[in-house]
């Protein structure tokens, strides 16, 4: 598994061969001991979560995506990232500031085409970027709160894959 840097990334990726058959790693991921988290599995898709008195608004979770190509050789794609309806939520309102940012800037434009005063579109506009800004700031805020458990959960995987040969 590569090595994540000291920072965390928007949403940090990874990829793990091991010398296993695809079934087998199902299986040992059905049967293994929880260790305080939550894991689902649905076919080929491994989501490690942690257990709700554990959470937090900014909980991350761990997504593993089991694949296979060459018999007795699997692959294992995981994503670290927040929870998904904080990630819907944040796309969300980037999106609606984003929107709004435009559409201010084409009253703007409109409005001094005729002529006329635009202060107050241009004000509108330069609080939507203070709002990006915040949004921006509160996002960072959540990954280095979210750091320490996203440790956690690397280091379950790591000690969960611990006994398959690795490629």
């Amino acid at each position: 598994m590569s090595e994540l840097t000291n920072e965390i990334v928007l949403r940090p990726r990874f990829h793990v061969t091991l010398k296993t058959e695809i079934e087998q790693l199902q299986e040992f991921f059905d049967a293994m001991n929880r260790n305080g988290f939550l894991i689902n599995r649905l076919d080929e898709h491994i989501y490690i979560r942690f257990k709700k008195a554990d959470t937090n608004f900014w909980t991350p979770q761990l997504h593993l995506e089991l694949s296979s190509y060459e018999k007795g050789i699997s692959n294992i794609r995981g994503v670290f990232g927040p929870n998904p309806t904080l990630w819907t939520f944040f796309m969300f309102l980037h999106f609606g500031v984003g929107t709004l940012f435009i559409i201010l800037g084409i009253f703007a434009y409109s409005k001094h085409s005729l002529g006329k005063d635009v202060t107050l579109w241009l004000l509108g506009m330069f609080l939507l970027v203070v709002v990006w800004i915040a949004l921006y700031a509160f996002g960072r805020l959540g990954k280095s709160k979210g750091e320490g458990q996203m440790n956690q959960l690397k280091q379950f995987f790591r000690d969960t894959i611990s006994g398959f040969q690795r490629i």
